[in-house]
């Protein structure tokens, strides 16, 4: 049972810096009386925002730790991330009457994540905020670096405010009860992380015993988040290399866009990577490559270790570069100059750059293609 004080190994640890440091907290159990006791949650009066489809399970060990005056359900995945669900959940807030003094947990997967950062930044101009992440994205990602936010019709992540928690517990014990494809999606975010700062990665997430019930998972991930904790230490607010942690997103998020958000983020990063590795070799193309420097074979792999959800059949067909397009143009990382890619000059070698219209189209060609070829896609 999640809820449970037997002797366990210590979880991992790891640090986040900046202008507001914390820990993530890595290991299996964490959703357990005695860890929010040892935490000190100092806030007295709490309200836990969690998604429709979370497993009862977690659901009553968290608010038997917590103890919280509301428990928020909101709709689950991307359905929570909209300006109407950010409107309503401000307003149980309100009714409430939490003060400045309080907490606003998150539980559950990347989404709500976002979501509920997002709620405590917003509420009386900012309340403590603690994240417990559930799924393998969540916690690979989401949950570090202290980026919240909303989805817009027009794009992905649109609305949002840079806002660090005060405290992440990433219970691993919570991925077992995940449907395989749902871990998978959270893999490609771990996996990005190997392909921009630590190799060692790629290998571990490959590896056929990768998985909810490894013996290394905790470790694993904590390596992954460290990657991320690294890179937030240095740039909050994402003013230079942060912007390296979304390799593959610029075409993700306009394949959520296009999708209205029914491909899964963890899905559409793992097309996402392969473009983006593409791409990168198409713009090394004639310089001085360092050996391994064509990353495609990497992202081919990932592909067909994850299966992840069919395209919709237009994208695969001529005319898919204009109709996603106008998605890839409203990137966060554009500026008034226009898009920029994150492009690997080799493994652990991220840059940003601006790309032709020539070489976007011909490169998606390619990547419908190589999308053809990879099983179940």
């Amino acid at each position: 049972m999640p809820v449970t004080d037997r002797p366990r190994p210590e979880p991992h640890q790891v640090q986040v810096g900046g202008p507001r440091p914390y820990t993530v907290h890595v290991g299996a159990g964490l959703l357990s009386v005695s860890d929010v006791a040892r935490a000190g949650i100092p806030q007295t009066r709490r309200a836990l925002i969690y998604p429709a489809d979370l497993p009862g399970e977690w659901l009553h060990a968290a608010q038997s730790c917590l103890q919280p005056e509301l428990s928020i359900m909101v709709p689950p995945r991307d359905e929570c991330k909209t300006l109407e669900v950010f409107g309503r959940v401000l307003s149980q807030l309100a009714s409430a009457a939490l003060p400045r003094d309080s907490a606003v947990v998150g539980l559950g997967g990347g989404a709500v994540t976002d979501l509920a950062g997002f709620v405590a930044a917003s509420y009386l101009r900012g309340v403590a905020y603690y994240s417990l992440p559930t799924t393998l994205l969540g916690m690979v990602d989401a949950a570090v670096g202290g980026k919240t936010g909303l989805n817009l019709p027009e794009g992905k992540n649109l609305v949002g405010a840079f806002y660090p928690p005060s405290a992440v517990w990433a219970d691993t014990s919570t991925l077992a009860t995940l449907p395989p494809a749902t871990f998978r999606e959270g893999a490609a975010e771990a996996y990005k992380h190997g392909l921009i700062a630590d190799p060692t990665l790629l290998p571990q997430i490959l590896d056929p015993n990768f998985g909810a019930l490894s013996p290394s998972l905790a470790a694993t991930i904590a390596q992954a988040i460290q990657v991320k904790a690294d890179i937030v230490s240095r740039d909050l607010t994402e003013q230079g290399e942060r912007a390296y942690l979304n390799f593959g997103h610029t075409l993700a998020h306009a394949l959520e866009g296009y999708t209205h958000q029914a491909l899964p983020h963890g899905d559409a990063v793992g097309y996402g990577m392969h473009y983006a590795a593409l791409l990168s070799r198409a713009m090394n193309k004639g310089k001085d490559q360092a050996e391994g420097s064509d990353l495609t074979p990497h992202t081919a792999a990932f592909l067909r270790y994850q299966n992840p959800q069919p395209l919709p059949p237009a994208l695969l067909q001529p005319g898919a570069f204009e109709a996603l397009w106008p998605y890839m143009n409203r990137d966060k990382k554009a500026d008034s100059q226009g898009v920029r890619f994150v492009l690997l000059r080799g493994l652990a070698q991220p840059y940003l750059a601006r790309v032709s219209e020539d070489v976007l189209r011909s490169e998606l060609a390619v990547w419908q293609n190589d999308v053809h070829s990879v099983k179940g896609c």
